[in-house]
């Protein structure tokens, strides 16, 4: 049947009209994208051209800024801390030692920033981390190049630092469940108690050089102000970029100025983030040496201090394992990020028969590339800074004197067009023992020690007398001897064939004894209780009828006469 003329006249009319709204939609979608790419664009350039905004030193080399209530700010120091490219050695920047006022003014602002920003509701505060995550997504592989010209890790390396951090933002963003407190119900009659984490307002950073955003950009400033904090961070001086440019990303995410600031230094900035009144907490990643100086003093004034510092990761490489992958494995882990990973799985112990290996390993590790980490199919980088490259060949050194025997030794390398970078290749230590002085320290760099045990007990023993509990590894197809070693090992993070056991961040990084100073650990739901105080709330809402009258006797909640 035909439909009626008022019916055909009603379907067109809806055709008309919803052809009419799609286009109205479509041209709302177009003019958001046309937006969104012109903010991005604007973005981009602002990253890609951090360096060349800056102002010019006397030495005419860019200066770097300080970040304060929402603006870069150039120093008035006389003071100046060279910025190297570790490929090259040449100095592409200068950091400054932010002035006493410049860092008063930096915290000023963090707390008075605090007094709006903790009252933003949960749910839109976790409004700007979503817009913050898709703008880092969207400039990653530039915070990559600034990582690998600052820091020197290969370009790949790079974006997984990028990534990672990217991976922490993302956690933030479930910081409306993570927030949530417990409730309990009639613990006596009418009577309730439930309890709310409140943020604790001005938290600092102290971050390290060799995961310029991960850690900073990550682990720190994201979930400290997706709790409601406010943020001073100090990046490390060897290679801050990163940071620098993830405040023009936080800016264009729309976080208020004041809640996330930047200072610059060295010592005289740590000192001043330890003793100032107005900072509550600190996050630190680094050496044992400043995270042990950094948690004395913070908690003598009273801060809550995290503390991540060094580590010597043990692999226990078992006969049963898969070979080719055990050794792959070994040779990632050790001499990837050329070494500088409080991760790096820096001694493997073979057992047995894997004794065997050990050639092979050798030979896999001399096939690896050592390069500038922006040239394509570089696998080893250079290391941050020619003090560490000296202090690295000298404990290498030291192995020599000692007695060790050296199988692979990348002291000395010199990269064709890069003559003055700070490289070191792969390096591999046997024969090593518990007083080695290349064992006892962290060397921080691509050196593997390896040990030799018989038995897997000898293994887990040799591993926790080591005083270090960062991380450890096991390579086997044994599940009972993988349970027996996850169980007995004394180490915060265990990896079963799995050499890198840094769990992602809805797991918190629970690194151990000797690795750590303080009680409550970076990321996953540790790093809200560390950014937050906890509050108990009892209440009573009887009416007078049902309420007995107070005494002076010791309530006992739901039992006798207090019922």
């Amino acid at each position: 049947r035909r439909p009626s003329c008022a019916a055909g006249r009603y379907s067109r009319s809806a055709r008309q009209a919803e052809r009419a709204e799609r286009a109205e939609r479509a041209g709302a979608m177009l003019s958001q994208a046309k937006g969104a790419a012109a903010r991005a664009a604007r973005q981009q350039r602002a990253a890609v051209a951090h360096l060349q905004q800056r102002q010019l030193s006397a030495a005419g080399v860019p200066t770097v800024k300080n970040f304060i209530n929402g603006k870069f700010v150039e120093s008035s120091t006389d003071h100046w801390i060279d910025l190297t490219n570790p490929a090259t050695g040449e100095v592409i920047g200068r950091v400054p030692q932010s002035t006493q006022e410049e860092m008063e003014a930096a915290t000023a602002s963090a707390r008075e920033a605090f007094a709006t920003w903790k009252e933003v509701s949960t749910p839109n505060r976790v409004r700007v981390m979503l817009e913050l995550q898709r703008l880092v997504r969207q400039n990653m592989d530039e915070l990559a190049k600034n990582v690998t010209l600052e820091q020197g890790k290969t370009l790949l390396d790079a974006r997984g630092d990028v990534f990672r951090g990217l991976e922490a933002i993302e956690h933030a963003c479930s910081m409306n469940s993570l927030m949530m407190g417990e409730t309990l119900e009639n613990l006596a009659k009418n009577v309730d108690t439930y309890t709310i984490r409140q943020p604790l307002g001005v938290c600092a950073g102290i971050a390290p050089f060799n995961f310029p955003f991960m850690i900073p950009c990550g682990w720190m400033a994201p979930m400290a102000a997706t709790c409601g904090n406010t943020f001073v961070l100090k990046p490390s001086e060897k290679d801050p970029g990163a940071t620098m440019m993830f405040a023009e990303l936080c800016q264009e995410a729309g976080l208020p100025d004041g809640v996330f600031n930047i200072i610059h230094g060295a010592h005289d900035t740590v000192n001043f983030i330890c003793d100032h009144p107005d900072i509550k907490a600190i996050s630190f990643v680094g050496s044992n040496q400043a995270g042990e100086y950094i948690f004395d003093r913070g908690t003598r004034n009273g801060k809550r201090v995290q503390s991540n510092m060094g580590a010597k990761n043990h692999g226990t490489v078992l006969a049963d394992a898969d070979k080719d992958m055990t050794l792959d494995a070994l040779v990632g882990a050790a001499f990837g990020a050329a070494g500088q990973r409080c991760m790096a799985l820096s001694c493997a112990v073979f057992v047995g028969e894997s004794q065997e290996w050990i050639p092979e390993l050798v030979e896999r590790a001399k096939k690896l590339k050592v390069g500038p980490g922006h040239v394509d199919g570089v696998d080893v980088g250079p290391v941050i800074d020619k003090g560490a490259l000296d202090r690295i060949e000298s404990l290498i050194q030291t192995a020599v004197d000692e007695g060790a025997t050296i199988l692979l030794d990348g002291r000395g390398v010199k990269v064709e067009g890069y003559e003055n970078g700070n490289y070191v290749g792969p390096t591999i230590i046997s024969d090593m023992h518990k007083d080695h002085t290349a064992y006892k320290e962290e060397i921080f760099g691509p050196v593997l020690n390896i040990v030799k045990v018989d038995t897997l007990d000898d293994a887990i023993k040799f591993t926790n007398a080591n005083p270090w509990g960062n991380g450890c590894a096991i390579f086997t197809q044994s599940g009972a001897a993988a349970r027996k070693f996850q169980h007995e090992v004394d180490v915060g993070q265990v990896g079963i064939n799995v050499p890198i056991p840094v769990p992602l961040s809805p797991f918190a990084f629970t690194g151990s004894r000797a690795s750590i100073r303080g009680d409550i650990n970076f990321n996953g739901k540790s790093a809200v209780h560390f950014y937050t105080q906890i509050k108990s709330v009892t209440s009573n809402w009887s009416s007078s009828e049902d309420q007995k009258k107070w005494g002076t006797v010791m309530p006992i909640l739901g039992e006798g006469r207090n019922k």
